[in-house]
C-alpha cells in the first residue's frame, strides 16, 4: 500500500487479566497485569506498519511517562510519529479487564487523547498521503480532516467505535469512502438514520465485523461475506483495529475492483482480527507472512 495517515486516539493501556468478570459488588482475582500502547488510531497504525504499509499517526499524548512510552513503542513499530502532538496534562490511560474467554471491560478517562485539532496538522501532511483513516475523536475534528483529505484527493475510511451512539458523526460518515462498524453499531446506525439521511450510505462501502461469525461488506450494488477463522481468543481488545488495518492493507490504497478484491480484503482482515485476538493487549505483532499462512489454511 501507499502512505496512510491514521488520526484519533493514542492511549496507554493497562490490561488486567482476571479469572472471571465480577458481577455487581463482586470481586475478581487478577492473574496478570501488563502495560502497553493502545488507542484505536495508534493500533491501526502499528498494524499497518507490521504489514509493510508506510503508516503515520496524528493524535495527542500528555507530557508524561505514559505519553513517552506510547511514542517510543510506536516509533519502534515503524510508525511515523512526527504529527503526534504532545500537550500539557495526562496521557489517556485505559484499564482493560479481560476474562478467560477474552471478553473485555474498559475503564478509563480521555486524558489528552482529544487535545489535537485540525490546525495542529501541517498543511502539507495530508497532501503527502494516499489514504486517511479516521477513528473515534471529536466529530468536528474528524469532519474537517475528512474535508482536507477530499481536497487532496486522498480516500477516507472511518471507524467511529463505541461512541457512534452518543456523538453526531453524520458529517464524517457522509464524507467517508469506507465505514467500519461492528454488528451492534451497524444496527444502531440503521435505527438512527432517517430515510432522508440514507443517501450517503448508498455511496459508501460498509464493512461490518461479526465477531466469531466473520465479517461482511456492502457496496452500492453487491454484498460479500467471509466466515472468519476458528481460533481460540485470549483477548479481543484491538481485534477490530487489526481487522481494519488488514482490510486497508489488502485494498492497497484504493477500493478493490470487483468481488474477488473484496473477498481477498475480507479474508486478510479477518485473519488480522483473529491473530490479534490470540494475544494479550490491543496489539499483535502482525506480519504479511502470518496473514498469508492463516488465509491459506
Amino acid at each position: 500500500m501507499r502512505r496512510v495517515l491514521c488520526a484519533g486516539h493514542v492511549n496507554w493501556d493497562v490490561t488486567l487479566r482476571v479469572d472471571d468478570l465480577p458481577e455487581r459488588d463482586g470481586e475478581a482475582r487478577i492473574e496478570q497485569r501488563r502495560g502497553a500502547g493502545g488507542g484505536s488510531a495508534a493500533n491501526v497504525a502499528c498494524a499497518l506498519a507490521g504489514l509493510g504499509v508506510d503508516a503515520a499517526l496524528f493524535g495527542s499524548v500528555g507530557d508524561d511517562d505514559p505519553g513517552r512510552l506510547a511514542r517510543r513503542e510506536l516509533e519502534t513499530a515503524g510508525v511515523d510519529c512526527r504529527h503526534l502532538v504532545e500537550t500539557d496534562g495526562s496521557t489517556a490511560v485505559k484499564y482493560l479487564v479481560v476474562d478467560g474467554d477474552g471478553e473485555v471491560v474498559v475503564l478509563g478517562s480521555d486524558g489528552a487523547n482529544e487535545a489535537f485539532a485540525p490546525d495542529d496538522l501541517a498543511p502539507g501532511a495530508i497532501r503527502r498521503v494516499d489514504h486517511l483513516h479516521l477513528t473515534g475523536q471529536r466529530p468536528e475534528t474528524a469532519a474537517r480532516l475528512a474535508d482536507r483529505a477530499r481536497e487532496a484527493d486522498a480516500t477516507v475510511s472511518f471507524d467511529p467505535g463505541r461512541r457512534l451512539c452518543v456523538r453526531d458523526y453524520s458529517a464524517t460518515l457522509e464524507r467517508a469512502d469506507v465505514v467500519f462498524l461492528n454488528e451492534r453499531e451497524a444496527d444502531a446506525l440503521a435505527d438512527a438514520l432517517s430515510s432522508d439521511a440514507r443517501g450517503w450510505l448508498d455511496a459508501t462501502v460498509l464493512v461490518v465485523t461479526q465477531g466469531a461469525g466473520g465479517a461482511r461488506v456492502r457496496t452500492a450494488g453487491d454484498r460479500y461475506r467471509h466466515p472468519g477463522y476458528d481460533v481460540t481468543p485470549i483477548d479481543t481488545t484491538g481485534a477490530g483495529d487489526a481487522f481494519a488495518a488488514g482490510f486497508l492493507a489488502a485494498c492497497d490504497g484504493g477500493l478493490p475492483e470487483g468481488g474477488r478484491g473484496y473477498e481477498r480484503a475480507l479474508a486478510a482482515a479477518n485473519a488480522c482480527g483473529a491473530l490479534a485476538s490470540t494475544v494479550t493487549g490491543a496489539r499483535a505483532d502482525l506480519s504479511a507472512d502470518d496473514v498469508r499462512t492463516l488465509v491459506a489454511g
